[in-house]
């Protein structure tokens, strides 16, 4: 029986795909690179920040040091307004409070604070792992390893809902199901457009 639901961050609850296009560019600009191309747009949506500054300035000729600590010194608050919440994320998970717990495995780091407070979201889930507080980030499983073990749960009482290959491969890695949410080209056992079609899903209704 389905007792607990997991989100990913960017992509499903937000389309922030244009806050991450600019949050990169002003990393690149501010140290003389030209911004990224297309590949590299879709590459830092979806993985971690370090893995995405690694990948972003792996032809340019600059010292990652300094990269990094002009990174930790960018303020990201700006970037967030360019972050569009999904329209009924919300009616979701008021609907699905109390009977299913609800936590969230993102790649972000420290910004996912940043997010669940602008946006008003902390008090709807109960337990948040980023790419900062698991020992490794996604696709590798733990964390939802974490989140299993805080609830008490096994995996077949949880269900992930992502949008990228990272997520996938999340999921994957633990053998949990996952809703593809507006990405049809996801192996995932469920596919989605909006968040309230998730409550007609097969878990849901039994």
């Amino acid at each position: 029986m389905l007792k607990l639901v997991i989100f990913d961050c960017d992509g499903v609850m937000f389309d922030s795909k244009e806050t991450n296009r600019s949050y990169y560019n002003r990393l690149l600009a501010g140290l003389d690179c030209p911004p990224m191309d297309e590949e590299e747009v879709q590459y830092v949506h979806i993985h971690n920040v370090m893995d995405s500054v690694d990948h972003i300035f792996r032809k340019h000729s600059v010292d990652m040091d300094r990269v990094h600590q002009y990174r930790l010194e960018l303020d990201y608050t700006p970037f967030l307004h360019n972050m569009i919440i999904a329209p009924d994320l919300i009616e979701f998970l008021t609907t699905i409070t109390p009977q299913y717990h609800r936590a969230i495995s993102t790649n972000r780091t420290n910004t996912m604070d940043m997010v669940l407070d602008i946006f008003k979201l902390r008090h709807h889930f109960e337990m948040v792992v980023t790419a900062t507080t698991a020992p490794h980030p996604k696709p590798a499983p733990d964390g939802l390893e974490m989140i299993l073990k805080h609830f008490g749960l096994e995996v077949d009482e949880a269900i992930y809902i992502g949008d990228s290959t990272v997520d996938q491969e999340h999921c994957a890695s633990m053998g949990m199901e996952l809703i593809g949410f507006r990405n049809r080209e996801l192996k995932a056992d469920f596919h989605v457009d909006c968040f309230m079609d998730i409550l007609r899903l097969p878990a849901f209704t039994s």
